[in-house]
């Protein structure tokens, strides 16, 4: 049986990532759900999908991808414009597993897919309401924890000694929520005295912890700093994207003024972080440990 299934394989060798692509656009699909209801603390599990006018989609007007475009962005029932996001977010979950699916084992790159579609629903919660909900943040860093235990290889253990290796993965991820988690309160509370105000809000904070205990101390300190990074470039682009634009121009990074009310960029306002350390944990995951770990353990040898 095992002879069939490699010589299946060997014959067909992209089956395997076309499911891994396909699953990860049903997946993005429920994301879709889960975006618009957590927030609205509605169940992301019942009713089943419905239009805005209260009809029920019918599954093959709900299919991944496809279905907006056949569609032309409009719903069959009443004709109502539905955003190309839907579509958007489905294309990147799928993405995203297929590079998860092709640069990792598979145990890893199915733990993978948790982290990717937690950081996607953290990243568009937060860009629609700048708020990070605690699933995904204090849940987010126990579902880290617990599946460091049971997949080792998540944090680089695989051997022999599959004790040993469970117990270090887990102390892996605990330092990984500790340190990030930490590191950032401190920041958020240095930058708070010397700016007289809230600098960081307190969901940034669990939000890199559960970073760190998928991806340990070096991808949370990476998705810190390259955070600010990705903030830096989104922010410029944004304000360059609004001189071109003019006044009738969309924004690009929703802001708002201390006391919750929209506002335009500029020193003083509240743009949301999370986006931005989500982009920096994504890319570490993917690619950037490549680099960044090697880069870390010969710093760490100095001390």
């Amino acid at each position: 049986m095992a002879t069939a299934y490699t010589a299946f394989f060997a014959a067909y060798p992209w089956f395997l990532p076309t499911v891994a692509a396909v699953l990860g656009a049903i997946v993005g699909s429920f994301l879709n759900v889960v975006i618009y209801r957590v927030p609205a603390g509605k169940s992301i599990v019942s009713p089943g999908s419905h239009c805005a006018c209260g009809q029920a989609i019918a599954w093959y007007d709900n299919i991944p991808i496809l279905s907006w475009f056949i569609l032309r962005g409009r719903a069959r029932c009443c004709g109502r414009p539905y955003s190309i996001r839907y579509a958007l977010i489905e294309m990147l979950v799928a993405g995203l597993f297929l590079v998860s699916w092709l640069s990792f084992s598979p145990a890893k790159a199915v733990v993978g897919w948790v982290l990717l579609s937690g950081l996607v629903c953290a990243t568009f919660i937060d860009l629609d309401h700048m708020i990070i909900p605690d699933v995904f943040t204090i849940g987010g860093g126990l579902v880290g924890v617990a599946l460091s235990l049971l997949v080792p290889a998540l944090h680089g253990f695989g051997g022999d000694l599959w004790v040993a290796d469970v117990v270090r993965s887990g102390v892996a991820s605990l330092k990984g929520l500790l340190i990030g988690s930490g590191l950032v309160l401190w920041i958020a509370l240095v930058a708070e005295a010397v700016l007289k105000k809230e600098a960081m809000g307190f969901g940034d904070v669990k939000f890199v912890g559960a970073i760190g205990a998928f991806c340990g101390w070096q991808g949370a300190v990476c998705s810190i700093f390259g955070g600010a990074v990705v903030g830096t470039l989104w922010v410029a682009i944004a304000v360059l994207w609004k001189r071109i634009g003019g006044a009738g121009a969309r924004s690009l990074a929703p802001a708002e003024t201390p006391d919750g009310k929209p506002a335009d960029l500029g020193f003083g306002v509240h743009v949301p972080f999370g986006p931005m350390l989500a982009v920096a944990a994504l890319l570490y995951f993917l690619v950037a440990h490549r680099w960044v770990d090697p880069y870390f353990a010969q710093f760490a040898s100095l001390f």
